[in-house]
C-alpha cells in the first residue's frame, strides 16, 4: 500500500501536469521577452545590437533591465573588475572547486569585501574564515551542503548545514537526494530537505534539483516537495552534473512554485544574454562560474567548470 507521501505527491504531480497542460495564454505572454527599446551606445562598434543581454560596462542599462525583471544575484569567481557599486548586491562571489586553496579564499574574500558583493559562496569547510574576514561587512557567506552528489543521509546533511551555520553561513544551498526521488523514495526526499531546513534556520535555504539528471515528473514533484519543506529557493543545477539550466526547466519551476519560492538557475550560463533569457524566464537569482565575464566584456570563455 502506497504511504500518504506517495498519494500526496502522485496528487500533485497530476494536478500540476494537468495544469500545465491547459494552461491560460496570458501565463505564456508573461513570459516572452519585453521590449527595451533600441539600443544607442557607440563604444562598441562592429557589435550586434538587435537584442538586449550585453555587458554591464558598456551597456550598464541591460544589467539594470535584468534586475526590474526580478534578477536578485549573478554568481562571480576570483579575479573579477570594478563593478557599478549598485550592481554589486546582485552577485554571489562563488568558489567551490575541490582544490581551492586558503589563499584564495582570501582572495575571494577581499574581493567581495572591495566590491562589496552580495555574498560568498564556498564549501563548508571555508565558512568559518570567510565570517572573520568578512567581519564588519555587509557581505554574507553562503555554504553548500551535501554538495555535489546530495547522496548523503539525511542526518549527515542536516549536521553539516547546522554546523555551516554555527560557523556563520546565513544561506544554506543543498543538493537533493536524486537517487531517493528517481526511485519514488518520496519519504527520504522530503526528509532529508525537512531536516536541513529546520537544521539551517534562520539561514534560507535553495535546494538544488540537478535537472539534466530528472525528468519531467520527477522536477515537479522536487519542486513541489522543496515548497511543502519549507525551502527559500528551488535551483536548477550544481554546474557539476552533465547539463545546466535551460530556459524550459526555470520555465517549469517557475510555474511550479508560482511566487512563494525563488528560483535560481545555475549551471552554463556564460553570457549576459544567456542571464536575461533565464531571469524573463522566471529566475530571481543566476549562479554562473563565468559571471565575471558576463559582468565586464558581456560573455564567457565557456570553460569554466561548475555552480
Amino acid at each position: 500500500m502506497a504511504s500518504d507521501v506517495d498519494q500526496l505527491v502522485d496528487l500533485i504531480s497530476r494536478r500540476v501536469q494537468e495544469r500545465l497542460s491547459g494552461q491560460p495564454a496570458s501565463v505564456k505572454l508573461a513570459l516572452l521577452p519585453r521590449d527595451r527599446g533600441e539600443c544607442n551606445d557607440d563604444t562598441a562598434p562592429g557589435e550586434d545590437c538587435a537584442e538586449c543581454g550585453t555587458c554591464v560596462v558598456r551597456r550598464p542599462w541591460s544589467v539594470r533591465a535584468m534586475e526590474g525583471e526580478g534578477l536578485m544575484r549573478v554568481g562571480a569567481l576570483p579575479g573579477v573588475g570594478s563593478v557599478p557599486g549598485d550592481m554589486a548586491k546582485l552577485i554571489d562571489h562563488t568558489l567551490l572547486k575541490p582544490e581551492a586553496t586558503r589563499d584564495e579564499v582570501v582572495k575571494l574574500c577581499e574581493e567581495a569585501k572591495k566590491h562589496r558583493f552580495a555574498s560568498v559562496c564556498v564549501n563548508t569547510t571555508w565558512v568559518g574564515l570567510c565570517k572573520s574576514l568578512l567581519a564588519g561587512t555587509d557581505v554574507m557567506v553562503c555554504a553548500v551542503v551535501g554538495f555535489p552528489l546530495g547522496a548523503m543521509a539525511p542526518t549527515a546533511k542536516a549536521y553539516e548545514a547546522r554546523d555551516a551555520v554555527r560557523a556563520g553561513a546565513r544561506e544554506i544551498d543543498m543538493v537533493i537526494n536524486i537517487g531517493a526521488l528517481k526511485s519514488r523514495d518520496y519519504e527520504t526526499v522530503f526528509e532529508d530537505i525537512c531536516r536541513v531546513v529546520k537544521a539551517s534556520a534562520p539561514a534560507a535555504v535553495k535546494v538544488i534539483l540537478e535537472t539534466s539528471a530528472l525528468d519531467t515528473e520527477q522536477k515537479i514533484i522536487g519542486c513541489a516537495m522543496s515548497k511543502l519543506a519549507g525551502a527559500a529557493f528551488v535551483k536548477t543545477s550544481t554546474g557539476f552534473g552533465k547539463g545546466g539550466a535551460t530556459i524550459e526547466d526555470v520555465q517549469l519551476m517557475r510555474r511550479i512554485v508560482g511566487g512563494d519560492l525563488g528560483v535560481k538557475a545555475s549551471g552554463g550560463v556564460r553570457t549576459a544574454e544567456d542571464v536575461l533569457k533565464m531571469a524573463q524566464a522566471g529566475a530571481n537569482r543566476i549562479g554562473a562560474s563565468a559571471s565575471v565575464a558576463i559582468v565586464t566584456t558581456g560573455g564567457g570563455d565557456g570553460k569554466s567548470k561548475g555552480y
